[in-house]
């Protein structure tokens, strides 16, 4: 079955005919209890549908008549913020995973896969999200590369940005993480939001813990949402100075809990659902949006308040005026809920179609797969090489902190042979290193790291934010090349590798980011990929996710790039030697 999307024309002629009742509708749901978002009510009502849209209230003709028996029928649910790479499946997957669970559109930030590939990796997304079943919009990277601590893929310029502007699948500037150049009006950033603004597009923010007059003056440019809130008391004092509030339940930073004390009949409607980084297992072990609307209900939350924060508040913010409610003239994108107060998705129609049953996708058109993106992967086996000369006795180390991002700085004294740094699994010291992989240069920045408790073998990665180069954790120097030439040879993916062998993998050749399996497919590799892991001697929970954040040099304390190691504190690179 072909399905009908967004970007589709729109007969209005036609579509005016059925709303009078001059002709037949191709659908009528009948004996409805509608959840109006509008009004906030549930109203009991017949609804036609034509060419994928709602044309009208009450009895029509129609071609086809789906009695409903009073069961209950919401917009279908949007996500205000996603990193569809986070998942390490491209947007037809995507689709396949959240569809059934009530989720029809997302405003998906291509932020990991740009930093890789640039304007290529944001053109493949955009090409990919208009083959598969969902409504995919897009925010424009506003910060690549992250920092000039690190070395990415590319360099997205307002000039560069600017070319998206009036895309019609772009729908805002994506988190303006770098706060510092807004509030101390670089020219560069002010040009980038500028320039989305006068498109009449919104401008997504990302400002952990800002208050005050720095919020102030972070606000003045135009910046309108923030998804950092991690407090009722911070998500407060930014939807008081005029931000929309994105609640945020990802993998990595779960805020629902803590934010829905905040969340009342006055702030709600300047409140959203989105899910940021959601990694497969949770996507299938706990649901989309669906599942924080379930949780915040459970809680006490009137569940109309619920579908309004999971349709028309996002629609409204992002200026969707297709999605977002069951009105005349909007997408016929719905959710056939059987309980309010226990919100599990029953049916899902998608453009007028049925597209899921009880948690199970009904079959979908697919247009033409869309082309390979380049080659990612540009490192010479022969340039690598780990080996620390010690230059001194005492050495800075990074100290995990188990299931955080965040990291500790410590200071310890340096486990040396034969004029070498090593490392010791004895005193759960590995050696950490990140290999420069999107412009050959052979860089590689090498430090040592406490907290993952391997005994032998190494693991090793594609996926290290922002900029994505290759990031290796181990206790012995050749296995660590023998993971990365894998990770060249795959194309990038995840590997565990033990006396230079691999014994679990996970092929990630879209940038080195996402797989071409199901969400179902890359979770079964990832699940033998933590076997492996532990084997080795790690009791970390995720330890791939846990290495993928050693290189974010925005979160403190210290963290490593290809240039080195850096104090997030000082944003400057230090020596690994003190």
């Amino acid at each position: 079955m072909q399905v009908t999307l967004v970007e589709t024309p729109v007969n209005i002629e036609r579509l005016l005919q059925i709303a009078r009742g001059d002709r037949p509708a191709d659908l009528l749901f009948r004996d409805t209890r509608l959840v109006n978002v509008f009004a906030g009510e549930v109203v009991r009502t017949d609804f036609a549908v034509a060419d994928g849209h709602v044309v009208g209230f009450g009895t029509y003709a129609a071609e086809e008549v789906i009695d409903l028996a009073g069961r209950i029928v919401a917009p279908g649910f949007i996500d205000a913020h996603v990193h569809i790479e986070s998942a390490m499946v491209g947007p037809a997957q995507f689709a396949r995973a959240v569809l059934p669970q009530g989720t029809t559109t997302v405003i998906a930030d291509p932020h990991e896969i740009a930093n890789v590939l640039g304007s290529t990796g944001i053109d493949y997304m955009l090409t990919a999200g208009r083959h598969a079943p969902l409504n995919f919009f897009f925010s424009l990277p506003s910060c690549v590369p992250a920092t000039h601590m690190e070395t990415a893929g590319a360099r997205l310029t307002t000039a560069e940005l600017s070319a998206y502007a009036t895309h019609p699948r772009i729908v805002a500037l994506a988190e303006m993480m770098n706060y510092p150049g807004v509030v101390n009006a670089d020219p560069d950033v002010l040009a980038k939001i500028a320039t989305l603004r006068a498109a009449g597009k919104p401008v997504d923010g990302h400002a952990p813990g800002l208050a005050g007059a720095l919020l102030h003056a972070y606000l003045v440019p135009g910046i309108g949402s923030d998804h950092e809130c991690t407090t009722a008391a911070e998500a407060t004092e930014k939807l008081a100075a005029g931000m929309h509030i994105m609640v945020r339940e990802g993998t990595g930073a779960r805020n629902l809990n803590d934010l829905l004390p905040m969340i009342t009949d006055r702030t709600a409607r300047r409140m959203m659902w989105c899910t940021d980084d959601r990694h497969c297992h949770d996507l299938l072990a706990q649901g989309h949006i669906a599942g924080m609307m379930r949780r915040a209900v459970d809680a006490g939350m009137d569940p109309i308040v619920a579908i309004q924060m999971a349709t028309l508040n996002p629609a409204e913010y992002f200026r969707l005026d297709r999605v977002g409610a069951v009105a005349p003239g909007r997408r016929a994108d719905l959710v056939v809920l059987d309980d309010l107060r226990d919100p599990q998705v029953r049916d899902v129609y998608f453009g007028g179609r049925l597209a899921a049953r009880d948690g199970q996708l009904v079959e979908m058109g697919f247009a033409t797969p869309v082309d390979p993106v380049p080659s990612s992967m540009h490192v010479a086996a022969d340039q690598l090489d780990f080996r620390v000369p010690a230059t001194g006795r005492r050495m800075r180390m990074i100290q995990v902190v188990p299931d955080q991002i965040v990291t500790r700085s410590i200071v310890v004294d340096a486990v040396i042979r034969e004029g070498l740094a090593v490392a010791d699994p004895d005193q759960d010291i590995a050696k950490i290193a990140v290999v420069e992989r999107h412009q050959g240069s052979g860089r590689i920045g090498l430090g040592f790291v406490r907290g993952f408790g391997l005994r032998r073998g190494t693991l090793a990665g594609t996926v290290a934010h922002d900029s994505h180069n290759i990031i290796v954790v181990g206790v012995r120097d050749a296995d660590m090349h023998a993971a990365v030439v894998e990770l060249v040879h795959m194309g990038g993916g995840l590997v565990a590798v033990d006396q230079g062998k691999t014994i679990a993998r996970l092929a990630l050749p879209v940038a080195g980011l996402m797989s071409g399996l199901s969400v179902e497919g890359v979770c079964g590799r990832l699940d033998g990929l933590l076997d492996a892991a532990r084997g080795l001697g790690t009791s970390l929970a995720d330890p791939f996710m846990t290495l993928s954040f050693m290189a974010l040099p925005v979160i403190p304390d210290l963290k490593l790039t290809d240039h080195g190691l850096v104090d997030v504190g000082a944003f400057n690179v230090v020596p690994l030697f003190v």
